[in-house]
């Protein structure tokens, strides 16, 4: 597994801004309603990006071996590791989505509704951008020390890093 990259979780985010952008019109030109923002989108978010945050914290002090606390299973502490990846890629898509449409909604200030869905749409964003963090920084908290993503190593003929050490002779498989 590589680490995520932000410069990908930026990408997915302006992706999915122009996605939101685009929804909000086609929405309010199909329906000729503005496009729903619920208030519970960003209180939902908050609350992950709270739940992830938490699990960084009390996961840290057992990954590194701290007296007084029980070792991490290493397939709990890969599948941590998966899930932050997952929720760091989901956050920067949501954020983007929500970010898009405040844009398209900015341009509907004049309106009391125009302004409470651009409301929600950053509260929304800003949650999102909250879960993005506190998951980039459960991925970190999960690395290995030289585990081969940013170390120098043994390197296949791709230029990869391999996950063996030893020279392939006829006794090695």
């Amino acid at each position: 597994m590589t680490p995520t990259r932000p410069l990908l979780l930026v990408i997915l985010a302006a992706l999915a801004a122009a996605i939101g952008f685009a929804a909000v019109g086609l929405w309010e030109s199909v329906f000729g309603r503005t496009f729903p923002v619920p208030l519970m989108a960003s209180v939902t978010l908050f609350v992950l990006a709270l739940a992830i945050f938490f699990w960084a914290l009390t996961i840290r002090p057992r990954l590194v071996g701290k007296p007084g606390t029980t070792p991490v299973d290493p397939f709990t502490a890969a599948r941590t590791a998966a899930l932050a990846m997952a929720a760091s890629r989901t956050g920067a898509l949501v954020a983007g989505f929500y970010l898009g449409a405040a844009l398209a909604f900015s341009a509907k200030l004049y309106l009391p509704v125009g302004q409470e869905r651009f409301v929600f749409a950053l509260l929304a964003a800003g949650s999102a951008i909250l879960v993005v963090l506190a998951s980039f920084w459960l991925e970190r908290i999960c690395r290995l020390p030289g585990d081969g993503d940013d170390a120098p190593g043994p390197r296949g003929q791709d230029g990869e890093p391999t996950d063996w050490a030893l020279p392939r002779d006829g006794r090695n498989p």
